[in-house]
């Protein structure tokens, strides 16, 4: 066994030989029990360390092992000895140099698997990167409401992605989501159970996607609901209304009117579309995907409804005609029973539904409270909706059928529920006309009492006795 003070010069000594061997290092009080430099036939020097541990508890020791330190060039052989004095060191406390690496290799490969999967989480699995994914979704595979798509962009846009954005979804957990909840007034329960309904919506699929574990809203207690409202105008606030809607510009003033004689849901008027009106039978069908319960709804036009519309439609026409003269195109003389083919109804624009209704709603408050600032000002506070409630109300004071009513609000519940609306197939098409003519002559009496119009309750009039 060879052995010599490892240093620059006996490195350099070192020739290979037939057979791989090792010079041990003997430099008298600055030995290294266990360091040496092997020497292979092709010529490589490697410096190694040879040691042994001892045995738990037992004064012998395992058989001796031996620690690659590197190989010579890169490493000189004063290096190469400070590292040996670090793995004596390690040998003397019963730590094991290979077990040490081999943990620390463990380590770096668990510490790369983590960086990976935290860059997955930021990157694949980020709130803002699923969002829009969870949109096109509901929007499309489920075939939902425009209403309903409408209010689902609103809770992610307005409420979630905010507060959510950077964060991984796996790591999105109630304490996040309940400060969302919180922000909202609590005047606004509405509001509240809506980012609530959308939110459990969003995480459920995500859970069902397998990008989630739970759903963190199970967890959560479910938002009071809004108070039911029962809020119906009198006569003298529907007088109010209809009167300062006309001081608003169109179409605004058109929208409040149609929604007082229709009934139908706010969001229902505001997207009505020429397509869907037939002048000829006085009718509008409400598609199936604009409905909110998803029905087709048929609307009967009473003779003030199509006036409005003729209104509408000669402005439309005024309007085409003069992009059509700066064109130089041939334009027709206006016709208001000449109702266009297509195109939203209500528009500013000429190309999409009307928007800022809460901005026109504040505008008709104000008129009605100038109008009457001799008679105590604004009339109590009311919201839109409560001009369908305040139809269906003034449906029972003429004496109309219930189910007739819920056919005009185009309410799948109560008579039409279960296995009655299984086998009762009846439209109530007469029945609603005669019920909405009858509602819009009232109307017409309250608005202008001055002509006295001769309004009839349904019940007693002949022409519909029996079949309301």
């Amino acid at each position: 066994m060879a052995k010599a003070p490892i240093t620059k010069r006996t490195v350099d000594a070192a020739k290979p030989g037939p057979a791989e061997y090792v010079i041990w290092d003997d430099g008298g009080k600055e030995t290294i029990k266990g360091f040496g430099l092997k020497v292979t036939p092709a010529g490589s020097k490697v410096y190694i360390f040879q040691y042994r541990l001892a045995r738990a508890g037992l004064a012998d020791k395992t058989a001796p092992r031996k620690y690659t330190i590197g190989k010579h060039g890169p490493l000189t052989p004063d290096q190469a000895r400070t590292r040996a004095k670090e793995l004596a060191a390690m040998v003397e406390q019963g730590i094991d140099p290979r077990q040490s690496e081999l943990d620390a290799i463990t380590a770096q490969d668990n510490a790369k698997r983590e960086a990976a999967e935290k860059a997955r989480l930021e990157g694949e699995l980020a709130f803002e990167r699923l969002a829009p994914t969870f949109l096109d979704w509901y929007e499309n595979e489920k075939g939902r409401r425009p209403s309903s798509v409408a209010m689902a962009r609103l809770v992610v846009n307005g409420y979630l992605l905010p507060k959510l954005t950077g964060r991984p979804l796996p790591h999105i957990a109630r304490a996040d989501l309940q400060p969302i909840l919180d922000g909202i007034p609590t005047k606004k329960r509405g509001m509240r159970r809506a980012v609530f309904a959308y939110a459990s919506i969003f995480f459920s699929w995500a859970l069902k996607r397998g990008d989630i574990d739970e759903n963190p809203l199970l967890a959560m207690a479910k938002p009071e609901a809004p108070k039911a409202r029962d809020r119906v105008l009198a006569d003298t606030e529907l007088t109010a209304i209809w009167n300062a809607s006309s001081t608003l510009s169109d179409p605004f003033g058109q929208f409040f009117r149609l929604l007082m004689l229709t009934g139908q849901r706010r969001s229902e008027v505001a997207g009505i579309a020429w397509s869907e009106l037939d002048r000829a039978s006085a009718t509008w069908i409400i598609p199936a995907d604009r409905a909110k319960n998803g029905v087709a709804h048929l609307v009967p036009l009473t003779s003030h409804v199509v006036e409005e519309l003729d209104r509408l439609a000669m402005a439309a026409q005024m309007k085409a005609d003069a992009k059509a003269e700066k064109a130089k195109a041939t334009t027709q003389e206006p016709d208001p029973k000449r109702w266009p083919k297509s195109g939203p109804v209500l528009t500013t624009t000429g190309r999409t539904p009307i928007s800022g209704i809460t901005k026109a709603k504040n505008a008709l408050d104000t008129a009605v409270a100038e109008a009457r600032k001799e008679d105590g000002g604004a009339i109590p506070a009311w919201r839109i909706h409560d001009l369908r409630r305040t139809l269906a109300t003034g449906f029972q004071r003429l004496g109309v059928r219930f189910e007739v009513t819920e056919a005009v609000l185009n309410h799948v519940s109560g008579a039409k529920a279960g296995v009655a609306g299984i086998y009762q197939r009846h439209d109530w098409a007469e029945e609603k006309r005669t019920a909405l003519e009858a509602w819009a002559r009232h109307v017409q009496a309250i608005v202008t009492p001055a002509e006295k119009t001769n309004v009839v309750p349904i019940r007693n009039a002949k022409q519909s006795a029996g079949s309301v």
